[in-house]
């Protein structure tokens, strides 16, 4: 088989397409959580514990990343199922903001919420990995990491540009009494990324030569190398504990904003943009931290900047709205180490021919006990909500309840990352020296 050219037009093009899909697939993600998705949740009646649940129903839809191994495996290339699966998702999601003009009950339109998010996510996370990969096998694997890096910037810089524009456009209709308005925007705002996205997706190459065929393996050979690798259960076990952390609040943030601390959704945006402005920043040395020192170092940093962010969200009430900032901000540069990492690490010990399936174990059981902690933290604040906002007679808002017990998880995800699996890998590098 011919090594791949990667200084060809077609390659140079395939990879500037890549940047335009990924920058036009983060504009559709900015479009459907955190105020926004709040603000059409709010306008629906849904209630502030349902829609922390929903806001976190990525988590549960990891579920479905495991198919994804079947569907590689079939006929169909990946530049048909990227281009499907993906129009399917941002069509599903710009159907949410038409619900609501829809003359049915509440009812079914929060029904119609719940199934168009799934849908959405679903058909997303089917071909997330296998987007994924084709988009990478354009890149050269010994400029994988600028690459990514790059792609990372480009999106987030101009995701900045984006939310300011669009924010002070809805805000404007808000304004004006014609929230509705607002909502058919965001709907057109996202068709339109969804149409550049594909044409993005057509102008790159299909996939590049099949790999040979791996050779079938057993079932029980599948989980001797993945359950049964002694390593790859510990980083199960730190995934259980972080996603059950973060998933435990995240979600619940975005209606806290602009209800009780009543920022505009503009005032959101711009918190969020300076936020990325300064995960922009703090990319580069997170990757370089991690290249010097390790995957599991950099990922145990971000864990740490992460249960700061939950610990400052405690004190964060109307009186010290402010306070969401300094978290905000916080949260966006833990996230530079916590993603960059939390994929990388599996490298480390995980054989390279198991890793797809490792990472869809990690990625579904991660998911699943994040959902279920977002179910739990909706009970907590509908009875925090229904005790007048009082936690054994103490003045407290639900989310500061759920930031508290978020910090708690958070910290012993850092002490486990800590003293088992980095001393692990110490001992580990130790021996090697020795030998």
């Amino acid at each position: 088989m011919n090594s791949p050219d990667f200084s060809s037009p077609a390659y140079k093009r395939s990879r500037a397409a890549y940047i335009g899909q990924s920058t036009f697939d983060y504009f559709v993600t900015l479009l459907v959580s955190d105020a926004f998705l709040a603000k059409l949740l709010t306008s629906l009646g849904v209630s502030d514990s349902l829609a922390g649940i929903i806001a976190s129903f990525v988590s549960l839809v990891f579920v479905f990343q495991i198919l994804s191994i079947f569907l590689v495996k079939g006929r169909v290339g990946a530049k048909t199922l990227s281009i499907v699966f993906e129009g399917v998702s941002q069509l599903c999601f710009a159907s949410l903001y038409l619900i609501p003009f829809l003359n049915v009950s509440k009812e079914i339109r929060h029904a119609l919420v719940i199934l168009a998010i799934l849908f959405a996510y679903i058909a997303k996370y089917l071909v997330f990995s296998i987007l994924f990969k084709w988009g990478n096998s354009f890149v050269d694997p010994k400029t994988r990491g600028s690459f990514s890096a790059k792609r990372e910037i480009i999106s987030l810089v101009s995701g900045i540009v984006f939310t300011l524009v669009i924010s002070r456009t809805f805000d404007s209709f808000e304004a004006s009494g014609n929230l509705n308005g607002g909502f058919l925007f965001i709907s057109i705002v996202i068709l339109a990324s969804n149409l550049l996205g594909i044409v993005c997706m057509l102008m790159m190459k299909k996939g590049v030569e099949e790999e040979p065929r791996e050779e079938k393996r057993s079932f029980r050979d599948l989980m001797r190398n993945t359950v049964g690798n002694e390593h790859f259960r510990r980083l199960l076990l730190l995934s259980v504990i972080w996603d059950s952390a973060r998933y435990f609040l995240v979600g619940f943030l975005g209606v806290y904003k602009t209800k009780e601390l009543v920022m505009s959704v503009f005032l959101v945006q711009i918190v969020n943009m300076v936020a990325n402005g300064f995960r922009v920043v703090f990319s580069v040395p997170f990757g370089k931290y991690s290249d010097k020192h390790s995957f599991a170092k950099g990922l145990e940093l971000g864990m740490m900047l992460a249960s700061l962010a939950f610990l400052i969200c405690v004190f964060t009430t109307p009186k010290t709205w402010y306070l969401i900032i300094l978290y905000t901000i916080i949260y966006n540069v833990s996230v530079a180490g916590t993603n960059q990492n939390s994929f990388n690490i599996t490298y480390s010990y995980v054989r390279s021919e198991y890793i797809v399936q490792a990472m869809a174990i990690k990625n579904c059981v991660g998911g699943i006990c994040g959902f279920v902690a977002a179910l739990i933290g909706g009970r907590i604040l509908s009875a925090v909500q229904a005790n007048g906002n009082k936690v054994i007679g103490i003045s407290m808002y639900g989310q500061q309840l759920l930031s508290l017990i978020a910090f708690l998880l958070a910290v012993v995800a850092v002490l486990y990352m800590h003293f088992s699996i980095l001393r692990r890998e110490r001992e580990r590098n130790k021996i090697h020296e020795e030998d």
